[in-house]
């Protein structure tokens, strides 16, 4: 296991901020601020960049896993820390370093899992929603509860209401009301729902399943998907078209359907 060297001053000092651990293909990133609910302090979010950055590059990494160690999955941001610096420079640097590492998520050429075994809510909804992909425990819940202390969730909205339906994002967001694993499956927020026991097994069995792709075709297609959302639907399939016609002149692509016509596991070379 790698520990991300991000580390924050208090009590906890010597406990790393940030777990990475590499196995097959997939990296298991898993926030390690149990007692504040894995709140994304500054440290936290700057460890987390960090390591996506790093993995941005890595060929031996396929995969990641977002995971939270203790009861919760991630409860948002650090509003202790965020009121201990009242100012708005502090709110500006807090908010802009959140953004672009939801970003980041969006960007990073390998597929992102959330794995959610306890409750996400603000950012922490925020990053479920900026994966690519979520498996939830039965017992996971997701909010974005800051109409309730008057801190509209309009970070997180940008994640939410791109995951799930308007109406559904606005009663998420108006309310604040805790949303079931169950019913967050029902609106798209995750992919699947299983008992607490099975979580880590069906997150790996996903993770191993894409693993065994292409990580140039899952390259090319996870940054066309992201693309064509923003696009007009006619400008949509222009895009798309030509990244089909480019994705096809790759070796994979050729070995691939080779492959299949001849009835044998392809073989790839990633290029």
């Amino acid at each position: 296991m790698h520990m991300a060297n991000k580390v924050e001053t208090g009590p906890s000092a010597s406990e790393p901020v940030l777990l990475r651990h590499d196995e097959a293909g997939v990296t298991r990133l898993t926030l390690n601020r149990p007692a504040q609910r894995n709140a994304l302090s500054v440290a936290l979010m700057t460890a987390l960049q960090s390591e996506i950055d790093a993995i941005a590059g890595d060929k031996a990494t396929k995969v990641v896993v977002i995971a939270g160690a203790g009861p919760a999955f991630c409860a948002g941001h650090d509003l202790r820390e965020l009121r201990a610096n009242p100012s708005r420079q502090s709110y500006e640097a807090v908010f802009r370093q959140c953004s672009r590492l939801m970003l980041s998520l969006i960007k990073l050429p390998k597929p992102v899992i959330a794995s959610v075994h306890g409750v996400a809510t603000a950012a922490g909804c925020q990053l479920v929603a900026s994966c690519d992909l979520a498996v939830a425990s039965e017992q996971a819940r997701f909010a974005t509860p800051g109409v309730n202390i008057g801190l509209f969730c309009s970070t997180p909205m940008v994640a939410l209401s791109r995951a799930v339906g308007r109406k559904p994002a606005m009663e998420m967001l108006l309310t604040g009301e805790p949303t079931s694993a169950a019913r967050a499956r029902e609106l798209g927020l995750v992919n699947r729902v299983v008992p607490a026991p099975r979580l880590e097994a069906e997150v790996t069995a996903l993770a191993r399943e894409i693993v065994g792709k292409s990580a140039l075709t899952l390259k090319i297609g996870k940054e066309a998907f992201y693309r064509q959302t923003e696009l007009p639907l006619a400008e949509a399939y222009a895009y798309a078209s030509e990244v089909m016609t480019r994705n096809m002149m790759a070796r994979d692509a050729e070995e691939g359907i080779d492959a299949f016509l001849e009835k044998r596991p392809p073989h790839w070379e990633d290029r």
